[in-house]
């Protein structure tokens, strides 16, 4: 499967990273609330035609990105960003205090 495109949506206190496959129902999306400091990752969803792709790791990892070229930190209040975090020790710096 090629990369898919991750957009992001929202404003400078809310936002979504979205994924969408051609050919597939639905729309992928992590949002977050916050600010230019703090990001809160609210909830990460993936509809059924696109799982087991690692589409919702991937929306993790642009979070996670855009944090270090931003500057912000993360509060992973979505369970399975939280879990991402647990499993990628190397992002620990990231997490909000």
């Amino acid at each position: 499967m090629e990369q898919p495109e991750i957009t992001t949506h929202g404003s400078a206190s809310m936002g979504a990273y979205r994924i969408e496959l051609p050919g597939k129902d639905g729309l992928a999306e992590l949002t977050w609330r916050g600010d230019e400091k703090v990001r809160i990752a609210k909830h990460t969803y993936v509809p059924p035609s696109m799982r087991g792709r690692g589409i919702a790791g991937k929306l993790v990892e642009r979070l996670v990105a855009d944090a270090r070229a931003q500057g912000f930190r993360i509060v992973p209040q979505c369970s399975y960003v939280a879990a991402a975090f647990v499993r990628r020790p190397e992002w620990t710096d990231l997490l909000a205090d």
